[in-house]
């Protein structure tokens, strides 16, 4: 959700009941700052920021969450170890994201608070393992003692409903919402994302740092350069630096990088993030009433 969800979005859910959460990875030290303490004017509720922790300004990204009083960080993309006990030192709720029931283990260990268990459907950064949300978050669930948050896949209330019946006790959902109104992504890369279909996303550079892309003229080199058996080194000179902020900040979809999830096919709308959280909410009640009216099990 870099270059998708600033302050306004992350307000917006947490006004709606949600907990919104504040992107940094895409952030200058000072623009997180402003967008802080601009979410903090917004809401009441709280809020969170993700910070990962590969990021070259992550000092800098802390100092100002535990200056300005942020109440929760997810962390993700590097080692929970390293700033868990000086973070919950400071009072703050501590989550991280992880793509393997190894890796959750080892955040348990680190005395994080929660952890998210994000399968291979999701938009953006990725696993290497290309284990399914369904998969993953059950084998999760059994294996730590702390709360799953299930993520990966999940754009609405039936979504949501699975994951719990998983083992989840709460979803982080990503990709529908760059589709809100309050999202900063651009325009032309919203209108990217209602037109995608089925088997238009990839998952890409393993090599390099595993990432779900929309099918496009720049995914369509890296798979030419895949085809003619390119180097990692000669992948990494392709990707180049800055092309997440050209293609979903700035529009470019030629040059750009459109990372979004698999449930970009489900996505036909742009609506105000409160009307999202409220439709997830809805459906997921709805399902949970049928649930416990009766089912099946079918045998194939």
């Amino acid at each position: 959700m870099i270059w998708c969800s600033g302050w306004r979005l992350a307000a917006a859910v947490s006004n709606a009941g949600g907990l919104g959460i504040i992107g940094s990875g895409s952030m200058y030290p000072e623009v997180l700052r402003e967008h802080v303490r601009k979410c903090k004017a917004a809401t009441k509720a709280p809020f969170a920021v993700n910070v990962p922790l590969m990021y070259p300004s992550v000092e800098e990204h802390m100092a100002t969450i535990m200056e300005e009083g942020v109440p929760i960080v997810f962390t993700s993309a590097g080692n929970p170890a390293t700033w868990t006990a000086r973070l919950k030192e400071k009072g703050i709720t501590v989550v991280h994201v992880t793509s393997s029931v190894k890796f959750a283990l080892k955040a348990e260990a680190a005395g994080v608070d929660a952890v998210v268990a994000e399968g291979f459907e999701a938009g953006g950064h990725n696993g290497r393992e290309e284990t399914t949300t369904m998969v993953l978050v059950p084998m999760v669930a059994d294996s730590v003692r702390i709360p799953v948050i299930a993520a990966g896949g999940i754009a609405d209330g039936r979504g949501m409903a699975a994951a719990m019946c998983l083992g989840a006790e709460g979803v982080q959902i990503g990709s529908r919402f760059v589709c809100a109104e309050e999202s900063s992504a651009h325009p032309a890369f919203k209108q990217c994302v209602l037109n995608a279909n089925e088997g238009d996303t990839v998952l890409t550079l393993k090599e390099i740092t595993p990432v779900r892309l929309l099918r496009s003229p720049f995914q369509a080199q890296v798979a030419a350069a895949y085809a003619r058996c390119a180097t990692t080194e000669e992948l990494r000179t392709l990707l180049g630096r800055g092309r997440a902020k050209a293609g979903m900040f700035e529009g470019d979809l030629e040059q750009g990088e459109l990372e979004i999830g698999q449930v970009s096919a489900m996505v036909k709308d742009i609506r105000p993030a409160a009307a999202i959280v409220e439709s997830i909410v809805r459906e997921y009640e709805e399902c949970m009433t049928r649930s416990m009216s009766g089912g099946g099990m079918a045998n194939g």
